[in-house]
């Protein structure tokens, strides 16, 4: 081999062990690209018991290989659940973290200072045939019991929020869907609305009417609906429970009149006669 190839081949020799020693020394010092993924963090340090809303959680970039067993990788899965432990800021968010979204202490915590949660026993019917859910927005309906001139139907409360429906899970736990529906609404009031709702479930019967979650306006119409609604005649052929119509001014006259008692004839004279019979005084009388 001549003197030109053995140059050759030491020159491609240091050449590649030049550029093997670049290569491992770049790896070393430069710093590792870490794979990442977007995980839920506590925004601020929070106590036990909180209702998570979206100020309190954000979302950051994680290191793939450090990512908690459980985390939380979508904001809306963590909003409106209450935290089961402490957490400090910039704390991965885990489901072991978090109420369940059907359980008692997740579903209690949803309730607002200053308002109570009350639960009526409703039927399909009186129920809108389970159309209700969660979160639903109902009037409350009272109907009073009685004959036909007695009963009575008024909407007591408007435009109230269900809290929950049917069955909770127990505590800590998930909601199992074997669990059987039961009849109950409970219902998110105010101490004074609550204290009247709980007085009519005791008078009479309690029915609920749906509403459109978007319709916020109040009926200003809600006195009590009668049976005239059904019989406009009803108060006219039964005096028991008569009640006067302002609508019918005839009828308020004959309730409202004092009628003149009818006048008395003079009785008719009447004559004794003495009657003697032997021993007997008998006394008769002729009209």
């Amino acid at each position: 081999m001549d003197r030109q190839k053995k140059l050759l081949i030491i020159g491609a020799a240091w050449i590649s062990a030049g550029l093997l020693s670049w290569f491992l020394y770049a790896k070393t010092v430069a710093p590792q690209q870490l794979k990442t993924v977007r995980v839920v963090v506590a925004a601020r340090d929070m106590p036990l018991g909180t209702l998570l809303r979206t100020p309190d959680v954000r979302m950051v970039n994680y290191p793939e290989r450090d990512v908690p067993k459980g985390v939380v990788f979508d904001a809306k899965d963590a909003i409106n659940r209450v935290l089961l432990f402490p957490i400090n800021s910039n704390e991965p968010v885990t489901i072991s973290k978090l109420s369940g979204t059907t359980s008692v202490e997740g579903v209690s915590s949803t309730i607002e200072p200053g308002y109570r949660a009350v639960s009526v026993q409703i039927s399909d019917v009186s129920g809108v045939a389970g159309l209700i859910q969660t979160n639903s927005r109902v009037d409350v309906l009272f109907t009073r019991p009685g004959t036909m001139a007695e009963a009575t139907t008024s909407i007591i409360l408007q435009n109230v929020k269900v809290l929950s429906t049917g069955r909770l899970a127990p505590a800590g736990q998930p909601l199992d869907p074997r669990t059987p529906r039961s009849p109950v609404v409970t219902l998110v009031l105010t101490p004074e609305d609550a204290q009247k709702l709980e007085l009519a479930k005791n008078q009479g019967r309690i029915s609920l009417s749906l509403r459109n979650p978007l319709d916020a306006t109040r009926s200003e119409n809600g006195g009590p609906i009668t049976t005239e609604v059904l019989d406009p005649m009803i108060n006219t052929r039964s005096k028991k429970g008569r009640v006067g119509n302002l609508n019918d001014p005839k009828l308020w006259e004959d309730l409202t009149t004092k009628k003149a008692e009818p006048k008395k004839e003079p009785e008719k004279p009447r004559v004794v006669v003495d009657v003697y019979r032997g021993d007997k005084h008998v006394q008769e009388l002729f009209k």
